[in-house]
């Protein structure tokens, strides 16, 4: 894959988050997450898999097991396997954040 700016792969649905494909191998895969204001992304969990979130542009809120904490543009958070997660976009602006997580094992 050549270099390219994730930012310009967001998608926005007013249903709900929307997810885009960077990458998809065997071991991995990198989404582009696009979130309107007020939507979210239930907490959820990947019991064998981790993963690693990166705010392009917004901010945001991610829940990291009984944690909440804000995400702003260039910060990263991780969340291990089988640690509930989530994201939501409490902001006025659109939220974009590459996903990056590994397959289960």
């Amino acid at each position: 894959m050549n270099p390219t700016d994730a930012r310009s792969r967001a998608a926005f649905s007013p249903e709900k988050m929307k997810k885009e494909n960077l990458f998809d191998s065997p071991r991995m895969f990198v989404d582009v997450h696009g979130l309107l204001p007020g939507q979210a992304q239930k907490v959820h969990v990947h019991d064998d898999a981790d993963k690693v979130v990166h705010c392009l542009s917004g901010e945001g809120i991610v829940t990291i097991g009984d944690a909440e904490h804000p995400i702003r543009p260039g910060e990263v958070t991780v969340f291990p396997a089988g640690l509930a997660h989530g994201v939501r976009n409490d902001g006025a602006e659109k939220l974009v954040l590459l996903v990056m997580m590994t397959r289960p094992t």
